[in-house]
Parts: structure tokens; C-alpha cells; sequence
């Protein structure tokens, strides 16, 4: 508004006759430009200042779709990564849960294993135990007939007489044998 003063002042002074200052534009000038500045600024109102406004609002919707856009994936990325931590917190869990699994199973073969280990350890101890009785039986047997055998060579050497009579023979053998199987371990005769 100063200016607008200003150069009103110079325009009277012109008028009235001084001399003219060479920093006041004359009147035909200030009204040139006036015309030319005011339809200057109605064509850049029609014409420019639209297409501003649209580009303006372009980048705008743009900027807040780009804003909306990267606010929406980062709520998208968030949720996939609690989503993640979810499922390593459940790939642990069942992780914890087939190692106690394998754990408890492995314990079970191993007992299992120990259990065929007792129960074949035990067959073959009653097989051997079996299998020692039986040869005891055969070898008490042999000694039988062998002490048997003696015992009645020695007998009939002793009484002078033959014992081949075997039942004769058997029937002493068993009588000398009896009288050895109750006889204390520890007292001779």
C-alpha cells in the first residue's frame, strides 16, 4: 500500500509541473502495466493456477496414498512378524515337546532292552542250570556204575567168591552206595 501511495504522490507532482523524477514511471506506463499485470493474472487464474492445483493435489493424494500405503505395509510387516514369532514360539514348543517325547522313548527301549537283557540272561541261566544238572545226573550215574564196578571187584576179592551175578552185584553196589549217602560228610569209618 506504501508504494501505491507513493507513486500517487508522483503523479501529482508530475502533473503539476516538475520536473520528472526518473524513478516514477509516467502515467501511461503504470496504466500499461496495470492492464498487462491484471490480465496476466486472470490467465494464470484460468489457465496455470488449475493446473498447479490438480499437480498440487496429485502429489497430495499421492503423498498420503504413498503415507497410507507404507503405514498399511508396516502394519502388514508388524503382524507378519509377530505372526512369525507365534510360529517359532510353537516350532519351539513342539520341538521341546518330540525331544521329551524321543527322551521318554528312548528311556522306554532302553528298559525294554534291559528287560530282553534279564529275561535272556535268565533262560540261559536256567538252561545252563538245567543242563548241569542233567550232566551232574549223568556223570552221579557213571561214578555209580563205575564205584558199582570196583566195589564189587573189590568185594569179591575181599570175600573170596565171585559177585557176577548181577543182581547180586546191583543189589550190593546199591547197599554200599546207601550206606555211603547216609554217611556224614565229614566222619570216616
Amino acid at each position: 500500500m506504501a508504494s501505491f501511495v507513493s507513486t500517487a504522490v508522483a503523479v501529482l507532482a508530475v502533473a503539476e509541473g516538475e520536473e520528472p523524477n526518473p524513478l516514477v514511471p509516467h502515467l501511461s506506463e503504470l496504466i500499461v502495466g496495470l492492464v498487462a499485470f491484471a490480465i496476466l493474472f486472470l490467465f494464470l487464474r484460468a489457465k496455470v493456477f488449475p493446473i498447479f492445483e490438480r499437480v498440487f493435489a496429485e502429489r497430495t493424494a499421492a503423498i498420503e496414498g504413498g503415507l497410507a500405503e507404507a503405514k498399511r505395509e508396516r502394519e502388514e510387516a508388524h503382524a507378519l512378524l509377530e505372526q512369525y514369532r507365534e510360529q517359532l514360539a510353537e516350532a519351539r514348543t513342539e520341538a521341546g515337546r518330540i525331544r521329551t517325547e524321543a527322551q521318554a522313548e528312548r528311556a522306554a527301549i532302553v528298559e525294554e532292552a534291559r528287560n530282553e537283557a534279564r529275561a535272556e540272561a535268565s533262560r540261559i541261566t536256567e538252561a545252563a542250570t538245567a543242563q548241569i544238572a542233567s550232566e551232574r545226573q549223568q556223570v552221579v550215574a557213571e561214578l555209580r556204575r563205575e564205584v558199582g564196578g570196583l566195589a564189587v571187584d573189590l568185594a569179591g576179592r575181599i570175600v573170596g567168591e565171585s559177585l557176577e551175578d548181577e543182581a547180586r552185584q546191583r543189589r550190593t553196589v546199591e547197599r554200599f552206595l546207601d550206606g555211603l549217602d547216609s554217611t556224614p560228610a565229614g566222619t570216616a569209618r
